[in-house]
């Protein structure tokens, strides 16, 4: 047993120093365990532990997870065929998942390219990387209702097929009713699938790229938002003849997207001229948040010890110096933070009451 110090008794610096030796301990632990997996699938001793596959030795004997188990066994086996992948994880450039998602792309030609184009990426930005170099063909377009979940789960015998008309009314595709999934997918075709009541599914939107330029967005809507939907393509059959609907997306979020630049960051087209500024209030000028949000381009510009923060949600216009403490409401002075750096720097300044932030503000910093 490996003696770790007393986390709590640990300086913030200390702390931190810690937690990347843990990290740096974990992948190198990670990498010596796939070795070893190799090893023993080379030599099958699995069998002889009385598992007939690496796989249920894996869950069974060693108590892994099944994603862990599979993840580590499908890393360890393309770590064979190409060494590099096991280097990458070694040294953080890769994890698990990423190298799940690249293996059954890789080949003797390409991998050293493709290991290199995923450094340090998200499991999203690989399955792009990954969408560039196997592209897939659009889903037809298709609107159609799922079952109630309840009424479905009650339900024990064979599947029973539906009628599912196209968004045209030219076709119909015949869908086992209990395997219906919910989605709404990009590029010329897309799939919705309505549901009623809403709450009687916990499926989680999701988004996948189908090529470079091409994305399948799955999605369960209401009965409402299924009416609203149907309503706007008949709207629009003067310019979107067949109801296509990724049309019809693009066209609602463009106006949208406009709608929330104009209320966030005053972007407007023919932006009025600036008044006399109103002295002592918290009221930053339209003319201030546009200049700071192009400036700042539209990102939380905290700058910490590890780089700038990549947060481009949850923004606030945050006074460099505090509006408490004389902070004017002016280009120089305004700057975009996410929440939690926006809650952080308030408390470096005003205290949390909690103990919480304990060291001082950085050298340089201006709160």
């Amino acid at each position: 047993m490996i003696a770790l110090p007393l986390l709590d008794t640990l300086s913030d610096d200390q702390l931190l120093a810690e937690t990347k030796r843990l990290v740096a301990n974990e992948r190198a632990a990670t990498a010596t365990l796939l070795r070893a997996l190799m090893e023993l699938d080379t030599r099958r001793l699995y069998l002889r532990e009385g598992c007939s596959s690496l796989f249920i030795y894996c869950t069974q004997v060693l108590h892994l997870a099944e994603g862990a188990a599979y993840n580590r066994i499908e890393a360890a086996r393309t770590s064979r065929r190409h060494p590099a992948v096991l280097a990458a994880l070694a040294d953080g450039s890769l994890t698990l998942t990423s190298i799940r998602l690249l293996a059954p792309h890789l080949t003797d030609d390409n991998h050293r390219e493709l290991l290199a184009a995923a450094r340090h990426r998200s499991k999203r930005e690989i399955e792009a990387l990954i969408a560039t170099l196997r592209p897939r063909p659009a889903v037809p377009t298709v609107i159609r209702k799922v079952p109630d979940l309840a009424r479905s789960m009650s339900r024990r015998e064979q599947p029973t097929l539906q009628a599912s008309p196209s968004l045209d009314g030219t076709r119909a595709e015949l869908v086992p009713e209990r395997a219906v999934t919910p989605a709404i997918t990009g590029c010329a075709s897309n799939q919705i699938e309505a549901q009623a009541p809403l709450a009687s599914r916990s499926a989680a939107p999701t988004m996948t790229p189908l090529s470079r330029d091409c994305y399948k967005l799955q999605v369960t809507i209401s009965r409402a938002t299924h009416d609203k939907l149907r309503r706007a393509q008949d709207l629009l059959r003067h310019t979107n003849p067949a109801g296509d609907v990724a049309a019809l997306l693009d066209r609602a979020l463009t106006l949208l997207v406009a709608d929330l630049q104009r209320r966030r960051c005053a972007a407007v087209s023919t932006p009025r001229e600036s008044g006399p500024s109103a002295g002592n209030t918290r009221h930053i000028p339209a003319a201030v948040k546009r200049a700071v949000w192009q400036r700042d381009e539209g990102r939380c510009a905290f700058i910490g010890t590890a780089g700038r923060c990549r947060e481009t949600g949850l923004l606030e216009f945050h006074h460099v110096e505090p509006f408490a403490d004389g902070g004017v409401a002016t280009f120089a002075n305004i700057q975009l933070r996410c929440r939690a750096h926006n809650l952080y720097e308030a408390s470096l300044f005003f205290g949390d009451g909690g103990d919480c932030v304990r060291e001082a503000a950085v050298p340089g910093w201006v709160v």
